[in-house]
Protein backbone atom coordinates (compact mmCIF):
# COMPACT_ATOMS: atom_id res chain seq x y z
CA UNK A 1 0.00 0.00 0.00
CA UNK A 2 2.73 2.54 0.80
CA UNK A 3 4.72 1.86 -1.99
CA UNK A 4 1.74 2.70 -4.58
CA UNK A 5 0.82 5.59 -2.47
CA UNK A 6 4.20 6.69 -2.88
CA UNK A 7 4.33 5.95 -6.58
CA UNK A 8 0.65 8.23 -7.16
CA UNK A 9 2.05 10.79 -4.68
CA UNK A 10 5.23 11.11 -6.87
CA UNK A 11 3.20 11.22 -10.12
CA UNK A 12 1.30 14.10 -9.02
CA UNK A 13 4.20 16.07 -8.55
CA UNK A 14 4.36 15.77 -4.57
CA UNK A 15 7.64 14.71 -2.80
CA UNK A 16 7.75 11.87 -0.48
CA UNK A 17 9.78 12.79 2.38
CA UNK A 18 9.82 9.14 4.19
CA UNK A 19 7.59 6.45 5.15
CA UNK A 20 6.77 4.92 8.55
CA UNK A 21 6.24 1.59 9.37
CA UNK A 22 3.95 2.34 12.97
CA UNK A 23 3.07 5.75 14.43
CA UNK A 24 6.00 6.47 16.92
CA UNK A 25 8.40 5.86 13.94
CA UNK A 26 5.93 8.67 11.56
CA UNK A 27 6.22 11.00 14.72
CA UNK A 28 9.87 10.94 14.69
CA UNK A 29 10.19 11.24 10.86
CA UNK A 30 7.78 14.26 11.41
CA UNK A 31 10.15 16.10 13.97
CA UNK A 32 12.79 15.63 11.49
CA UNK A 33 11.57 16.03 7.94
CA UNK A 34 9.16 18.69 9.04
CA UNK A 35 6.27 18.14 5.96
CA UNK A 36 4.16 19.72 5.21
CA UNK A 37 1.24 17.25 5.10
CA UNK A 38 2.04 13.53 7.01
CA UNK A 39 -0.73 10.61 5.64
CA UNK A 40 -1.22 8.77 8.89
CA UNK A 41 -3.00 4.82 8.85
CA UNK A 42 -5.15 5.00 11.70
CA UNK A 43 -4.85 1.13 12.27
CA UNK A 44 -0.24 1.25 12.58
CA UNK A 45 1.00 -0.61 14.87
CA UNK A 46 3.12 0.56 18.59
CA UNK A 47 1.27 3.67 17.82
CA UNK A 48 -2.05 3.64 16.09
CA UNK A 49 -2.64 6.58 13.66
CA UNK A 50 -5.27 8.67 16.45
CA UNK A 51 -2.72 8.72 18.45
CA UNK A 52 0.08 9.74 16.27
CA UNK A 53 -1.96 12.38 15.37
CA UNK A 54 -2.41 13.93 18.71
CA UNK A 55 1.33 13.59 18.94
CA UNK A 56 1.58 15.44 16.20
CA UNK A 57 -0.27 18.28 16.94
CA UNK A 58 1.87 19.02 20.31
CA UNK A 59 5.09 18.47 19.28
CA UNK A 60 4.89 19.56 15.24
CA UNK A 61 1.57 21.72 15.05
CA UNK A 62 2.99 23.00 11.70
CA UNK A 63 2.05 19.22 10.21
CA UNK A 64 -1.15 19.09 8.92
CA UNK A 65 -2.92 15.37 9.38
CA UNK A 66 -4.81 13.01 6.80
CA UNK A 67 -6.36 9.97 7.92
CA UNK A 68 -6.21 6.95 5.53
CA UNK A 69 -8.51 4.09 7.31
CA UNK A 70 -10.93 1.82 6.26
CA UNK A 71 -12.86 2.48 9.03
CA UNK A 72 -15.89 4.75 8.26
CA UNK A 73 -18.09 4.30 11.39
CA UNK A 74 -18.99 7.20 14.05
CA UNK A 75 -15.94 6.13 16.82
CA UNK A 76 -13.08 6.34 14.13
CA UNK A 77 -14.46 9.31 12.55
CA UNK A 78 -15.38 11.49 15.68
CA UNK A 79 -12.15 10.19 17.57
CA UNK A 80 -9.70 11.30 14.48
CA UNK A 81 -11.24 14.66 14.27
CA UNK A 82 -11.09 15.13 18.07
CA UNK A 83 -7.16 13.83 17.39
CA UNK A 84 -6.90 16.78 15.45
CA UNK A 85 -6.83 14.95 11.83
CA UNK A 86 -7.37 17.41 9.33
CA UNK A 87 -8.42 15.35 6.49
CA UNK A 88 -10.16 12.01 6.19
CA UNK A 89 -9.92 9.38 3.39
CA UNK A 90 -11.05 5.75 2.88
CA UNK A 91 -8.27 3.73 1.54
CA UNK A 92 -11.10 2.65 -1.23
CA UNK A 93 -11.12 6.24 -2.53
CA UNK A 94 -7.81 6.95 -1.92
CA UNK A 95 -6.91 7.06 -5.49
CA UNK A 96 -9.47 8.98 -6.32
CA UNK A 97 -9.33 11.72 -3.07
CA UNK A 98 -6.19 11.45 -1.74
CA UNK A 99 -5.00 14.26 -3.81
CA UNK A 100 -7.50 16.54 -3.63
CA UNK A 101 -7.26 15.81 0.42
CA UNK A 102 -3.64 16.70 0.35
CA UNK A 103 -4.36 20.07 -1.71
CA UNK A 104 -7.17 21.21 0.95
CA UNK A 105 -5.21 20.34 3.91
CA UNK A 106 -2.07 21.88 3.04
CA UNK A 107 -3.66 25.49 2.56
CA UNK A 108 -5.76 24.98 6.05
CA UNK A 109 -8.95 23.67 4.92
CA UNK A 110 -10.46 20.31 5.71
CA UNK A 111 -11.13 17.30 3.70
CA UNK A 112 -13.86 14.39 4.46
CA UNK A 113 -14.98 12.26 1.89
CA UNK A 114 -18.58 11.52 1.50
CA UNK A 115 -19.23 8.76 4.20
CA UNK A 116 -17.19 10.74 7.15
CA UNK A 117 -19.09 14.00 6.28
CA UNK A 118 -22.19 11.75 6.66
CA UNK A 119 -20.94 10.26 9.92
CA UNK A 120 -20.24 14.31 11.38
CA UNK A 121 -23.00 15.44 10.33
CA UNK A 122 -25.49 12.82 11.98
CA UNK A 123 -23.19 12.92 14.74
CA UNK A 124 -23.85 16.63 15.02
CA UNK A 125 -27.23 16.58 14.54
CA UNK A 126 -27.87 13.71 17.11
CA UNK A 127 -25.39 15.59 19.43
CA UNK A 128 -22.72 12.54 19.63
CA UNK A 129 -19.53 12.65 20.50
CA UNK A 130 -16.63 10.16 20.45
CA UNK A 131 -16.50 7.86 23.23
CA UNK A 132 -14.93 8.96 26.72
CA UNK A 133 -11.74 7.16 27.02
CA UNK A 134 -11.03 6.82 30.92
CA UNK A 135 -7.40 5.96 29.74
CA UNK A 136 -4.19 8.41 29.34
CA UNK A 137 -2.68 8.83 26.33
CA UNK A 138 0.33 6.76 27.72
CA UNK A 139 -2.11 3.98 29.19
CA UNK A 140 -3.79 4.01 25.68
CA UNK A 141 -0.37 3.19 24.59
CA UNK A 142 0.38 0.64 26.75
CA UNK A 143 -2.79 -0.88 25.72
CA UNK A 144 -2.22 -1.22 22.62
CA UNK A 145 1.04 -2.63 22.76
CA UNK A 146 -0.08 -5.35 25.43
CA UNK A 147 -3.17 -6.06 22.87
CA UNK A 148 -0.46 -6.22 20.08
CA UNK A 149 1.21 -9.13 22.24
CA UNK A 150 4.40 -7.79 22.79
CA UNK A 151 6.20 -8.72 26.69
CA UNK A 152 6.20 -5.90 29.33
CA UNK A 153 9.82 -5.95 28.45
CA UNK A 154 9.26 -5.06 24.83
CA UNK A 155 7.08 -2.70 25.62
CA UNK A 156 9.45 -0.96 27.86
CA UNK A 157 12.25 -0.80 25.65
CA UNK A 158 9.53 0.62 23.14
CA UNK A 159 8.30 3.56 25.14
CA UNK A 160 11.14 4.00 27.19
CA UNK A 161 10.42 3.18 30.92
CA UNK A 162 11.04 0.32 32.95
CA UNK A 163 9.08 -2.99 33.62
CA UNK A 164 7.93 -1.79 36.90
CA UNK A 165 6.52 1.37 35.32
CA UNK A 166 4.91 -0.64 32.52
CA UNK A 167 3.29 -3.01 35.08
CA UNK A 168 2.29 0.02 37.37
CA UNK A 169 0.34 0.81 33.87
CA UNK A 170 -1.25 -2.57 32.65
CA UNK A 171 -2.48 -2.63 36.77
CA UNK A 172 -4.28 0.67 36.40
CA UNK A 173 -5.53 0.28 32.65
CA UNK A 174 -7.42 -3.20 34.21
CA UNK A 175 -8.85 -1.34 37.49
CA UNK A 176 -10.14 1.26 34.90
CA UNK A 177 -11.71 -0.77 32.53
CA UNK A 178 -12.02 -3.55 35.14
CA UNK A 179 -10.72 -6.04 32.16
CA UNK A 180 -9.02 -8.94 34.21
CA UNK A 181 -7.21 -10.45 31.65
CA UNK A 182 -4.66 -9.87 28.25
CA UNK A 183 -7.58 -11.28 26.04
CA UNK A 184 -10.03 -9.00 27.33
CA UNK A 185 -7.78 -5.69 27.09
CA UNK A 186 -7.00 -6.82 23.49
CA UNK A 187 -10.90 -7.15 22.91
CA UNK A 188 -11.05 -3.59 24.53
CA UNK A 189 -8.51 -2.57 21.84
CA UNK A 190 -10.16 -4.03 19.09
CA UNK A 191 -13.19 -2.85 20.29
CA UNK A 192 -11.66 0.95 20.71
CA UNK A 193 -10.01 0.63 16.92
CA UNK A 194 -6.32 0.56 18.66
CA UNK A 195 -5.56 -2.67 16.52
CA UNK A 196 -6.92 -4.61 14.05
CA UNK A 197 -8.69 -8.21 15.02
Amino acid sequence: MREGLRLLLEREGYRVLGEAGDGREACRMAAELHPHVALLDVSMPVLNGIEAARTLRESCPHVQTIALTVHDDDAHVLAALEAGFRGYVLKAQAGKELVAAIEQVRTGEVYLGPAPSRVLVDAYREGRHAPVDPLTPREREVLQLVAEGRSTREIAELIGTSVKTVESHRTRIQRKLRIRDNAGLARYAIRRGLIEP
